[in-house]
């Protein structure tokens, strides 16, 4: 798992729709299939330096998480309200990672509710990638935990999906939210996709 982990994160997307990430946490299991996700780089990369990317200007204490090693979490926190997790991609030393933008609840179903009390349906409980955060629990404590040891679990499906669209990034300003970075990939008319929605366009 880790090997596959540590390619690049464009070509790993594809491979992880459809996989179930599970926390063990002190107040009980959740489990997610993830649907949807989004790619980012880092500065490394001079054929596509990645602006969208928190570690475009480079690594600092927030983004450590993101330089390595792969199967590893980067969750921050934004918007003052928020917290976002990704599974780091890529060989150490080198910025890469998946935003885990949305999944369905297939374990923990009651625990997932009770820590998204406003979701109106099942299907909107981890649509988004601060509702699957907030889904599974995960918070900026753990940033840099290792997704593939306990308390956590990733498997792979048994197939990979074949179903799979591709499109700009949600919510990224500037040049990385644009058609020429269509690294946001999901699973076709699956109900738990997020909505599309662009950055909101900055006065000039």
């Amino acid at each position: 798992m880790r090997q596959l982990l540590s390619g690049d994160a464009r070509h790993v997307a594809p491979l992880v729709l459809g996989a179930v990430l599970t926390y063990d946490s002190p107040e009980g299991t959740v489990s997610v299939r993830i649907t949807e996700v989004e790619a980012y780089l880092g500065p490394h990369d001079s054929l596509h330096p990645d602006p969208g990317s928190h570690t475009f200007r480079g690594q600092t204490g927030r983004n450590k998480p993101m330089f390595g090693p792969a199967g590893h979490l980067y969750v921050y926190f934004t918007y003052g309200m928020h917290y976002c997790a990704n599974i780091v991609c890529g060989p150490p030393g080198t910025a890469s990672a998946l935003l885990l933008r949305g999944g369905e609840i297939v374990d923990g179903e009651d625990l997932a509710r009770t820590r998204r009390p406003t979701s109106k349906s099942a299907k909107d409980l981890a649509s988004g990638p601060a509702r699957l955060a907030t889904a599974l629990g995960l918070t900026t404590a753990d940033s840099g935990r290792d997704a593939l040891g306990e308390p956590f679990r990733l498997e792979l499906p048994v197939t990979r999906a074949r179903d799979i669209s591709t499109g700009p990034r949600v919510g990224v300003s500037g040049a990385g939210g644009s058609h020429a970075y269509p690294w946001r990939y999901w699973l076709t008319g699956d109900p738990t996709v997020s909505r599309y929605k662009a950055a909101k366009a900055r006065p000039a």
